[in-house]
Order: C-alpha cells, then sequence, then structure tokens
C-alpha cells in the first residue's frame, strides 16, 4: 500500500425517495467505515461524509453534491479517491475491488 485513500460518502439526512426501505446516509457511512476497519485492520484510510445540502468549499464536492440533488446520481453516493463505487444501496464487493488497486490487503492475506 502506498498512500492512504480517501472515501466520500455523499448523502442527506432525507432519504432518496427510491431508497425507502434502505439505511439512510450516514448509516451507510458508518456502515462502510466500520467494514473498513474490520477488512482491512492496519491500513489506514479517510472516509469522509459529505452532506449535499451543505457541501464544503471544496469545488469537485459541489459539483457532485449539485448533481445529486439535480438527481444524476442517487444517494448515497460513494467514492474511492475520484471514482464512483456505488450509488442508492452500494455493495462491500464493489467498494473491496476498488481498494485492492490502492494495495489494501485483507488481513488473512
Amino acid at each position: 500500500m502506498n498512500q492512504i485513500v480517501d472515501l466520500y460518502v455523499y448523502g442527506r439526512d432525507v432519504r432518496c425517495a427510491s431508497c425507502v426501505n434502505l439505511p439512510s446516509s450516514k448509516d451507510t457511512y458508518e456502515w462502510l467505515a466500520a467494514a473498513l476497519k474490520r477488512k482491512y485492520p492496519n491500513q489506514p484510510f479517510r472516509i469522509t461524509y459529505v452532506d449535499i445540502e451543505q457541501p464544503p468549499e471544496n469545488e469537485r464536492q459541489k459539483e457532485l453534491s449539485q448533481r445529486i440533488l439535480e438527481d444524476e446520481f442517487f444517494y448515497p453516493l460513494v467514492l474511492v479517491e475520484d471514482q464512483i463505487v456505488g450509488e442508492g444501496n452500494p455493495r462491500l464487493k464493489d467498494i473491496y475491488q476498488e481498494m485492492k488497486k490502492y494495495g489494501y490487503k485483507e488481513s488473512s492475506e
């Protein structure tokens, strides 16, 4: 592993219309953080929750937040670095696969 990877979970307090039976964006963020810590112990990463209704000053985050609000993407939207790896109901398998590209290894490997 050569670098600490940044993950982003974009969402908001209100669930999207098609996500009624799914966890909230913040629940997804917390679930993902816990799952990654278990999968990759002693392999640091950063995970950030971005509220699409109040995005930070970062232009990329503002742009993605606006695109979600305009229904271009479902939320929660999950990115590993700049790669979208899940939206609406993200799959751990897809996120793990992207993490492997950055040298992350399962604790048993």
